[in-house]
């Protein structure tokens, strides 16, 4: 079985403006150890970037956060809605290297990760939501993601990806 990591949305003009820094180092403390086990063993890491309204902005603030890694292999997507798979080449890139298994991280959890997570089952994937991996404004929408969706831990990626 072939995963990726969808990591959404972590960006300065998004994330840093609306979460405080303790909880995007929490996240990212997670979202990185799985994209690091991931890249490790040759699956798949894409950084999905919201573009929507910044033309003319400044590249620096749609740029994905330092306390994200980034490596040289990943793979990145800009979209200009809430489903990182409306009008976007991810499913075709996806299916092209044979993943079956995506894992979603980022922010915001009520928002486009909700929605890419639904778009990545509508297409035929299977979307689990990363544990402590998601962020929002509104814990409540955090909960009921990992309420009402699949959800997988890092110690499970470790487990099936190693």
């Amino acid at each position: 079985m072939k995963a990726g990591l969808l990591i959404i949305d972590m960006q300065e003009s998004i994330v840093r403006k609306q979460m405080d820094q303790k909880a995007i180092d929490h996240a990212c403390e997670y979202i990185n150890h799985v994209a690091n086990v991931l890249r490790s063993n040759d699956h798949a890491v894409v950084h999905v970037q919201d573009v929507e309204g910044m033309e003319g902005a400044e590249p620096e603030l749609y740029r994905v956060i330092p306390e994200i890694d980034v490596d040289e292999k990943d793979m990145t997507i800009t979209k200009e809605s809430s489903n990182a798979f409306w009008q976007t080449g991810l499913e075709q890139s996806l299916k092209n290297q044979g993943i079956e298994l995506l894992i979603i991280a980022g922010f915001a959890a009520e928002e486009c990760v909700l929605f890419t997570y639904n778009g990545a089952a509508e297409r035929g994937f299977r979307p689990v939501m990363l544990q402590n991996g998601i962020l929002s404004t509104h814990t409540e929408a955090v909960s009921s993601t990992y309420r009402d969706r699949n959800v997988i831990s890092y110690p499970v990626v470790d487990y099936l990806i190693r």
